[in-house]
């Protein structure tokens, strides 16, 4: 794989982890097909064995060579995240993580979130986190105010050292907001990460062509299992199988070029 866009994407662990961290980083077909890693840590222990990152470093998940896919929240190449699968997939899940982990690892000074969902019930136990900025219905009007608010933020942050992450369960609930908000958000997936607001966002492959003109927005796309090869197709541009080989709530893949990246997520504690 390239090295050279393994550093676009993604940052190095220090190089003082320990040498069995060391291992080569190219992903073959043959272990693609390979019986997957089982996720029987929580998150609080994973996290322990890397401790400490880097404080501009977003946690992802383990690559299979046990290195942590990290995203660098001071380099904007990579854009905004689109994570895609199938319900049940563990997308969701997926935004959890990346929300605990910036819970354990940053402080509310460098880092917070907000998170805008169509079932924000399914964040009752991060409301009250030091990171949270809230957690919003997509179909109210606060979470509208929010992306606005979060908009005006990021047209005057030139300097300064804080990232926002906009964690969105669902693509396609943008349906649901005003003209205002969606143009916003547009802004936000063009030129967000430049002015450290990162979109991190989910969405469904069965409704990939619903919200066809937002897909070009995301050129940093993760997958988990995918079992419609249509949807699939439409948004890796692959008619590989191996989407559907994936263990749902765990595994997901990353294009590093012409190759694939599989990691897996903790489970959260």
């Amino acid at each position: 794989m390239s090295e050279m866009k393994r550093n676009e994407l993604m940052m190095e662990v220090l190089t003082e982890l320990a040498p069995e961290i060391e291992a080569a980083r190219s992903v073959s077909v043959d272990s693609l097909q390979a019986k997957p890693q089982p996720v029987h840590q929580v998150l609080s222990l994973v996290l322990a064995d890397y401790l400490p990152l880097p404080r501009e470093a977003l946690f992802l998940g383990l690559a299979a060579d046990k290195l942590p896919v990290l995203l660098n929240l001071l380099d904007p190449v990579p854009g905004p995240v689109l994570i895609a699968g199938d319900q049940g997939s563990g997308k969701t899940s997926f935004l959890q993580i990346i929300a605990r982990g910036v819970d354990q690892i940053h402080d509310a000074r460098d880092v917070q979130y907000g998170v805008i969902s169509e079932h924000p019930e399914e964040w009752s136990g991060l409301g009250g986190a030091p990171n949270c900025v809230d957690v919003f219905s997509a179909a109210k009007n606060d979470a509208q105010d929010f992306l606005n608010s979060l908009a005006n933020w990021a047209h005057s942050n030139k300097g300064d050292h804080q990232s926002v992450l906009v964690l969105i369960d669902d693509l396609a609930a943008i349906s649901k907001m005003d003209f205002d908000a969606r143009q916003n958000l547009r802004w936000l997936l063009l030129r967000g990460p430049a002015r450290r607001v990162w979109p991190i966002v989910t969405l469904n492959p069965n409704k990939a062509t619903e919200v066809h003109p937002w897909l070009d927005f995301f050129h940093t796309r993760l997958f988990g299992k995918m079992e419609n090869s249509t949807g699939a197709e439409l948004l890796t541009g692959s008619t590989n199988s191996q989407f559907d080989s994936l263990v749902a709530g765990s595994d997901f893949l990353m294009r590093e070029g012409d190759d694939w990246l599989k990691f897996w997520i903790p489970a959260i504690d």
